[in-house]
């Protein structure tokens, strides 16, 4: 397979035949899931250490279950009473990781850079599962499997992604993977939510919700990120479910056969009405929760395979073991 990153900090250094390599065997592993027996061994006798300095029950589930599934000891630290919540700085936290001989590091960080600055202090193998406004590999790509999987390419398609985009890392993921699919995209939300600039990323940018759906394949909903905001983004949820929540009469805008997407949790009633997040025949948001383990497993499997040649070469060379 074509994978050559040691880490996976963003989706921006994957190219396109790597991109296809992960997802074609994320596809084994969505295969693998739905079995009884749902256990491999490509992570046997490795250790993958959690480490989430902000809350996501979802994402550390699925990157737990992920290990497991390959037979990884997994160890969740909980942040929240670590040394990290006494002053410790976060060098001095990838210090004490590295002294445990970790093989796999998930980190989810609220400062952008915060894990490709964990990356640079640690030898094992880090997966970025979110970093401040910045990237969320997994998540783009288990929504690619997930377009793929529903619409059998991510070429050519028109993937209108909605809400929140300003405070959004998985909006600027997606935007970068699916350009490089060759998928057009459309960033569609209120201008006080739309970072500056978005017109010269090689996308299409609508303030009007019906405009940006019209001929979608693809309608990706985006949580709205109060917790993220420090003023008036918009007049209210009432207003904003109005002008730019999914309801029945914007979808109908988009092609018969658009799917629906949200990266959870839902606002229902703010970014999307609850009967369009429950249709079985639009929506495939528990298709994106099933597809996030698989994508998981399969970057784990990735990683852990380069890793292992790079432990060897070294030790065939006597070298130091990293």
């Amino acid at each position: 397979m074509t994978f050559r990153a040691r880490h996976l900090l963003g989706v921006e250094p994957l190219a396109p035949a790597e991109i296809t390599s992960l997802l074609d065997l994320a596809e084994t592993y969505a295969a693998l899931n739905r079995r009884t027996v749902k256990h491999g061994d490509a992570l046997q006798g490795l250790t993958q250490i959690n480490l989430f300095f902000e809350n996501s029950t979802r994402t550390q589930s699925s990157f737990e279950l992920a290990g497991k599934r390959l037979g990884a000891d997994v160890m969740n630290m909980p942040v929240a009473q670590s040394s990290v919540k006494k002053g410790e700085t976060l060098i001095d936290t990838a210090l004490t990781l590295n002294a445990m001989q970790p093989d796999l590091l998930v980190v989810r960080h609220p400062h952008s850079g915060a894990v490709n600055l964990l990356a640079s202090k640690v030898n094992c193998a880090v997966l970025n599962a979110g970093d401040g406004r910045h990237e969320h590999p997994t998540q783009a790509l288990l929504d690619a499997l997930t377009i793929r999987r529903a619409k059998g390419r991510l070429h050519r398609l028109t993937v209108a992604i909605c809400g929140d985009i300003a405070h959004s890392r998985v909006a600027r993921s997606n935007l970068i993977l699916l350009g490089k699919m060759e998928a057009r995209v459309r960033l569609v939300g209120p201008a006080t939510l739309m970072p500056k600039g978005a017109a010269d990323w090689g996308c299409e940018v609508y303030e009007d919700m019906r405009e940006g759906l019209r001929d979608a394949d693809v309608v990706m909903m985006l949580r709205l990120q109060k917790e993220r905001m420090d003023g008036g983004f918009i007049p209210s949820e009432r207003e904003y479910f109005h002008r730019w929540g999914l309801d029945a009469e914007k979808l109908a805008l988009a092609k018969p056969d658009a799917i629906v997407m949200h990266p959870g949790p839902m606002n229902r009633g703010v970014e999307i009405d609850g009967t369009i997040a429950d249709d079985i025949n639009r929506s495939v948001i528990q298709d994106q929760v099933e597809m996030g383990v698989a994508v998981r497993m399969a970057a784990m499997d990735l990683l852990a395979r380069n890793l292992r040649a790079e432990r060897g070469a070294r030790a065939a060379e006597g070298g130091a073991y990293v």
